[in-house]
């Protein structure tokens, strides 16, 4: 977590006064002077809040009182509770561009439960599929293999086994951990050349790929 003296380097850094980063947070200006001093012992909830506050406007805290803008393009979602901010974002690109999704990942399972509500994202995939805007593969080892109703399904061999998966969708490209401490951890890269280069990866791999094993009654 940040300290004190990062937080007033960032708020320079913004042209905020305490004032404004209060209001952001839901604080007091007392409160946040008071952090800055060193005065309080903040609750981690409060300090991620202030966080995420300024990761907002482009900045991010870096180790040894650093500080750094955060480079144009590139979004970072780290942890469960931003977890299903990714999928806000992949579907708020789709429903405006519409377009081929690829998805690439280890273990199938690992996507859904990590999020909150995975169910009303597949509503709402299932939806833009449905009406033609968009067109959905996955390439997975582990999966039970249901397409969920929008998704095509393609079943990689053991060797691939790895806790890690992307998504190639639009001009941009995610890259997904399920290792890192503070797991999942996606890296958003808007780069079209980026994107296509591990569509067309990915459509060579589809096509070497195997049609998923039958799946035993009552197990979808």
């Amino acid at each position: 977590m940040p300290s004190g003296k990062q937080i007033r380097a960032a708020r320079v850094l913004v042209d905020w006064d305490a004032d404004d980063l209060a209001k952001r947070v839901g604080m007091s200006r007392v409160s946040i002077q008071n952090i800055e001093r060193g005065d309080a012992r903040p609750k981690t909830e409060t300090m991620e809040k202030i966080v995420q506050a300024f990761f907002d406007v482009g900045i991010e805290f870096t180790e040894n009182d650093g500080l750094r803008r955060r480079p144009e393009g590139v979004e970072i979602f780290e942890g469960i509770d931003r977890y299903d901010e990714f999928y806000d974002y992949i579907y708020d690109q789709l429903k405006r561009y519409g377009g081929d999704v690829c998805c690439s990942i280890y273990d199938e399972s690992l996507a859904a439960q990590n999020r909150k509500n995975p169910e009303a994202h597949r509503k709402r995939m299932k939806e833009l599929v449905e009406r033609g805007d968009v067109t959905f593969r996955v390439l997975a080892t582990k999966s039970n293999f249901n397409t969920q109703g929008y998704a095509q399904i393609k079943w990689l061999p053991k060797q691939h086994e790895t806790p890690t998966g992307f998504y190639a969708f639009g001009n941009c490209l995610a890259l997904m951990s399920f290792v890192k401490e503070k797991a999942p951890y996606v890296v958003v890269i808007q780069s079209a050349p980026l994107a296509e280069g591990y569509r067309q990866g990915f459509n060579v791999a589809w096509e070497a790929a195997s049609e998923p094993p039958k799946m035993e009654e009552g197990t979808a």
